[in-house]
């Protein structure tokens, strides 16, 4: 299985998504005009990973502002970590944002309150 990595746009938020530690970072902005194509290889990757390897899952994510689309695309990104969660496979996710952006925590927030596994808010001094 190979790695993704995509470069951060204005638009889109980097991505590196690792096949040899399960670890799977998301940092930047994410309003592309089409959330959902951007979203489908990664969507695919993470559903490759948990079919072909028994490793544990792990997310670092730093995205700072999403629009809607990219709002349901990470849910069913975590969808797929919950999904995993409840089959016993070891998951984490660990959401960094500024700590002064107390919009970025609510909707952190939001999201750890849809699913069950590890998931660990970071405040970040800025």
């Amino acid at each position: 299985m190979n790695n993704l990595s995509l470069v951060a746009t204005a638009t889109t938020p980097a991505v590196d998504f690792n096949a040899s530690t399960g670890l799977v970072a998301l940092s930047g902005e994410s309003y592309p005009e089409n959330a959902f194509e951007f979203f489908k290889p990664l969507l695919a990757w993470v559903a490759d990973y948990v079919r072909q390897s028994s490793g544990p899952l792990s997310a670092e994510i730093a995205l700072s502002y999403l629009n809607t689309s990219s709002v349901k695309s990470v849910m069913d990104l975590l969808d797929q970590f919950e999904a995993a969660h409840r089959a016993g496979r070891t998951v984490a996710v660990h959401w960094h944002y500024q700590q002064e952006n107390e919009r970025a925590l609510e909707m952190i927030e939001e999201f750890k309150d849809e699913v069950t596994l590890p998931f660990f808010i970071v405040a970040v001094p800025g």
